[in-house]
């Protein structure tokens, strides 16, 4: 009898530095394939830039995920730096190096190699508004507020 692959579990991720550079916050939501949902929201009490809060949001989630012993994940982020640097069609590194994250973009390529099956992907930004605003919850800041579009005719 064949063997059949665990589930797969959705996480969504983002990172916010206020002002940036500044204060970062992490946010992440992690889905069972049942929908039970775990939330994410972090302050890490440091300084960085956009790209490091997001790339910190995306660690902290594969750590969780570690310790809920997940084994598949399909992760989405807003941040095409992070897709960038992380994947690219051949599942190696791309985009130019960031050298002050360099560090960090090693770190996270070992925590996403440690998963039996994981894929990174970007969504546009109104589709991460969870994490999104957990992230900025956790610098003390309200979710973010989109005006409505103006009907083309």
């Amino acid at each position: 009898m064949p063997e059949i692959d665990p589930p797969c579990w959705t996480v969504h991720c983002d990172g916010s530095a206020m002002p940036n550079p500044g204060k970062m916050g992490l946010g992440a939501v992690l889905s069972s394939p049942d929908g039970q949902c775990h939330t994410l929201s972090r302050n890490t009490h440091a300084v960085g830039c956009n790209n490091e809060a997001e790339l910190r949001a995306l660690m902290a989630a594969l750590a969780q995920a570690q310790v809920l012993g997940v084994s598949r994940l399909e992760v989405f982020t807003d941040n095409h730096v992070l897709v960038d640097h992380l994947v690219d069609a051949d599942g190696r590194h791309a985009g130019r190096p960031i050298e002050r994250l360099a560090a960090l973009f090693e770190e996270a390529r070992a925590l996403m190699a440690s998963f039996e099956d994981l894929s990174l992907r970007w969504v546009p930004r109104h589709r991460n508004a969870q994490a999104d605003a957990l992230a900025r919850a956790a610098l003390g800041m309200g979710p973010k507020v989109s005006a409505p579009r103006k009907k083309r005719r």
